[in-house]
């Protein structure tokens, strides 16, 4: 069966380990007929020569979900990996053209480092700063080879070690990402994850690798058996996500949208920002988690599996794909047009409600991404609490971190798109 009133066919779909059982949050999605996307209706929607109806998936979608069965592969239109008006054939040769792209850069990163694609992950560092060796003394055979990296003066070219250098921190992160699920049990799975990581990192150098890309690249390489096609999603993600990633030695890319957060508070809950500020907490620092990696670690696996494929149904703007595949270049990450406001009804059904919104009203800047207000939201059901009893900022820190696992996803994105139609509708003029 697809589908059950209880949670016990979800859980097998994504098993977890029995010691950890009694840890992880309580799942409160259910697949539901007539709501939930089945496999059964996703099929149903192309045409016979592989036209997808957007609109209608993304009605049902937003209504209740995706089957776990069809999820990856309903991942990839949503993040625009695939354009809807394509065919079977198409996608096709667009998938096996990005599979041949895909090994080409890792083969690039195993000549350098023959640890990658071998099924095992690296957790200690191959390279001092300087980009000296450092011999794993358990393996004498691992010394990372320069392979022509090396510069004139024999140091290894800045890119190579900065990479370098970020593997063995990968390789640590992934080893703690989704611990209770019995999938990284199996130590081939763990390398699958690490190997994508490392080489999205090659190809995006100029972020690298920070902690909380594991996060978000975890649930592509469970969802996606092909390793390319993985990280193809993963890197069609990062194009939304990535500089919340980027930071220096004075500011990190999230606090973009930390000001927005701000504004929003400011307009809808004036006392509680006013609270939050006198507490040391205006600049929103204590939601830097939610917004990094889109409230994982508020909601189980599978909450937080539902809670991306319904955000990224709502943002959905049919022309995400086109735009992408206009520029190779990781920053290009806009998915509207200027010219967005003047579309005509029939098109509008191709975007997500909330995208849709933001083209009526003519907001077009990022930083106003659903998840912002999703936060706010997530806030609002706090504010009694943090009013009363937040005295500091660790209360605060303390009142939200107690929200892990009782979250329900779906009244917190109704909050979030009450908040987002409310701002709209009395034209509070946030600089969105």
């Amino acid at each position: 069966m697809f589908f059950s009133s209880s949670t016990e066919e979800l859980d097998s779909y994504f098993p977890i380990r029995p010691e950890c059982q009694a840890d992880v949050p309580k799942i409160r999605f259910k697949a539901r007929v007539g709501k939930t996307l089945s496999p059964r209706r996703w099929h149903a929607a192309f045409s016979e020569d592989g036209h997808l109806d957007i609109a209608g998936v993304l009605r049902r979608i937003q209504r209740g979900g995706i089957h776990p069965t069809v999820k990856g592969v309903v991942w990839e239109f949503l993040l625009g990996c695939f354009d809807p008006n394509s065919t079977f054939e198409e996608r096709n040769e667009v998938r096996q053209l990005r599979r041949k792209q895909y090994a080409e850069w890792k083969a690039e990163c195993q000549k350098l480092v023959p640890d990658i694609g071998s099924g095992k992950i690296i957790t200690t560092p191959i390279i001092s700063d300087d980009g000296q060796p450092i011999q794993d003394p358990s393996n004498s055979c691992s010394t990372p080879s320069d392979n022509g990296a090396l510069s004139r003066n024999g140091t290894l070219d800045k890119k190579v070690t900065q990479w370098k250098l970020s593997l063995h921190q990968i390789g640590l992160d992934v080893v703690r990402t989704d611990r209770a699920l019995e999938f990284y049990e199996n130590e081939a799975n763990q390398a699958k994850l690490w190997d994508v990581l490392a080489v999205y990192v090659w190809m995006d150098n100029d972020i690298g690798y920070v902690q909380g890309m594991n996060d978000i690249c975890s649930p592509m390489v469970i969802l996606l058996e092909h390793e390319a096609d993985a990280f193809w999603c993963f890197e069609r993600a990062m194009r939304r996500l990535r500089e919340n990633f980027r930071s220096n030695a004075s500011s990190m890319g999230v606090q973009s949208q930390l000001g927005t957060l701000a504004q929003i508070i400011k307009a809808i809950d004036p006392k509680l920002h006013q609270h939050l500020e006198e507490l040391d907490g205006g600049e929103y620092l204590f939601a830097i988690r939610m917004l990094m990696v889109l409230f994982r670690r508020e909601f189980s696996f599978v909450d937080a599996l539902y809670l991306w494929e319904v955000m990224w149904a709502m943002e959905y703007n049919p022309n995400i794909y086109s735009l992408y595949e206009e520029s190779s270049d990781p920053n290009s990450s806009s998915t509207r047009k200027n010219d967005e406001a003047k579309v005509n009804s029939k098109l509008l059904k191709k975007y997500g409600k909330f995208e849709r919104a933001n083209v009526k009203t003519g907001w077009t800047d990022q930083r106003g991404a659903l998840a912002v207000f999703l936060a706010a939201s997530v806030l609002e059901t706090k504010n009694k609490r943090l009013l009363k009893e937040a005295q500091g900022l660790d209360d605060v820190v303390q009142i939200l971190g107690e929200i892990t696992g009782n979250l329900d996803a779906k009244k917190a994105l109704n909050g979030a798109l009450k908040i987002h139609k409310n701002l709209a509708k009395h034209a509070l003029g946030l600089a969105l």
